[in-house]
């Protein structure tokens, strides 16, 4: 159906950009101390994409928009994923948004332009495609990061992450249009065509390659390309980081693989190179410098960099097992970061920000329950048996080993061992210290029940990986990947 613009292809993506322009005007009528109303129009939104998702979720792959767009099963699983990530975000985030005025029409409107902006990237089968939805998230993205007006560090965090970011976005448009140059092409089934064709890379295509790879990199939160991210996480409201810290990594991820895999996987050899560098240093000072930090929201963004460059070693493989396996640890890893944010969000309150590891002192006194939630989090981030997190690198690390990088393996397991210190040194705190706070901790219901669900999934699926490994490895498998 190339050559067409067939609609069918983007609908979840039209009834975004509807809902999200309805909103914006009901929300200018619904008087202040009703604004619950929009919020559960957002969550209604949500649902409503999700069935449209389903509706179009098939084995074959469509094409839209003249190519513009691609509808494959690839793309339906990954945009299932962040509709739920962006609704557990909500769920989890909503009295915390109550409490600090961030319950607005405009604050949830952004976030839907984000999540249409994530689709996008996640869609796209041309450079042109790809590139805006990648603006269309991160201009939203900057605006939620400083959506607390009279917050200094907020603002702070948002012009950082703007100033970062627009570099990076510039070097990765300065890489793709080196590759069109090359090829002649922004689509990425013709970009790859024109690669195979080429016995060996120009030049111009490896020099674009590597402006490529480091726009990549800033947005998978790769070393050296990782500095936006503590500061960020630490500036930005509880709730937009758990937004920044789930579904936009689902999309860069996308977005990655239709690039490499899709588009330059005749030049696999020439971005490997890069990405065993990046995979190393992410690993080496993710783990290592997480260990120096008492503030919990800086730990886990040096977790994320940590667990970025673990997801990167089934990208090193360049076949479609490394990738199942890279796709099986962004989901696992996702589930899991919503879990941690959601407790951390749960622990604050009205004036108080739970951002310190001295605030999950004696948590077991105050509440069994969450702290074995959050022991069911740290044990997955820290690739501990029986937690999903254990067979998410598990998989990664046998995807390298298989394909004789079996030194970054070692270095892999390495780190995880030591990354583990300051995982488990959380749950120290919340079993053997006597709790600094005291005040009771009160739950909405349905935040309890999702994220009660969300915990125990980590156990589960754990226990039981078998049907998560292989759904992934399906999606990759109908939706043509090599």
């Amino acid at each position: 159906m190339l050559g067409q613009l067939n609609y069918w292809a983007a609908l979840p993506e039209i009834v975004i950009l509807a809902a999200a322009s309805l909103i914006l005007l009901i929300d200018l009528f619904v008087p202040e101390d009703r604004k619950y109303v929009t919020y559960w129009l957002t969550q209604l939104t949500l649902l409503v994409a999700t069935c449209v998702t389903l509706t179009t979720l098939r084995a074959t792959t469509i094409h839209g928009y003249n190519g513009m767009v691609v509808d494959d099963m690839l793309a339906d699983f990954l945009r299932i994923s962040c509709f739920i990530a962006v609704s557990l975000m909500l769920f989890y985030s909503r009295s915390y948004m109550a409490a600090r005025g961030l319950l607005r029409g405009d604050v949830l409107v952004l976030t839907l332009f984000s999540l249409l902006g994530m689709q996008v990237m996640i869609t796209g089968s041309n450079f042109l495609t790809l590139y805006l939805g990648l603006e269309l998230m991160s201009l939203s993205l900057y605006a939620l990061v400083a959506a607390q007006r009279d917050h200094p560090r907020g603002a702070e965090a948002s012009m950082k992450y703007f100033v970062l970011s627009a570099l990076a976005s510039g070097m990765l448009l300065y890489g793709l249009s080196m590759l069109y140059g090359t090829t002649g092409s922004l689509d990425l089934d013709t970009v790859a065509r024109a690669v195979f064709g080429h016995h060996e890379s120009p030049l111009l295509m490896t020099f674009g390659l590597v402006f490529v790879v480091s726009g990549l990199a800033f947005k998978l939160a790769l070393v050296p390309y990782h500095m936006w991210v503590p500061d960020v996480f630490d500036g930005a409201p509880t709730s937009v980081t758990l937004l920044i810290a789930t579904a936009p990594d689902i999309a860069a991820f996308a977005m990655t693989l239709r690039i490499l895999s899709g588009a330059m996987q005749g030049a696999a050899f020439d971005w490997q190179g890069m990405l065993i560098v990046l995979c190393v240093l992410s690993m080496v000072l993710g783990n290592l410098i997480a260990i120096a930090q008492v503030n919990i929201k800086r730990m886990l963004a040096y977790s994320t960099i940590a667990n970025m460059g673990y997801m990167a070693l089934g990208f090193l493989t360049a076949n479609r097992y490394g990738f199942s396996a890279a796709l099986f640890y962004i989901i696992a890893y996702v589930l899991t970061s919503l879990a941690s944010w959601g407790i951390v969000l749960l622990l604050s309150r009205q004036g108080f920000e739970a951002d310190r590891l001295d605030d999950f002192k004696g948590l077991n006194a105050r509440s069994p329950w969450w702290a074995f939630m959050m022991l069911l989090v740290m044990f997955s981030l820290a690739g501990l048996p029986p937690t999903l997190g254990f067979y998410a690198k598990f998989v990664v690390i046998e995807a390298a080993i298989n394909d004789g990088f079996v030194w970054l393996a070692v270095i892999a397991v390495v780190m995880s061992l030591i990354g583990a210190f300051y995982y488990l040194r959380v749950v120290k705190l919340m079993y053997f210290d006597a709790p600094v706070d005291t005040a009771p901790i009160t739950v909405r219901g349905d935040t309890a029940v999702t994220l009660s669900v969300n915990g125990l999934l980590l156990l589960i699926l754990g226990v039981l990986p078998q049907q998560l490994i292989g759904l992934c490895a399906i999606v990759l498998t109908q939706s043509n990947f090599p």
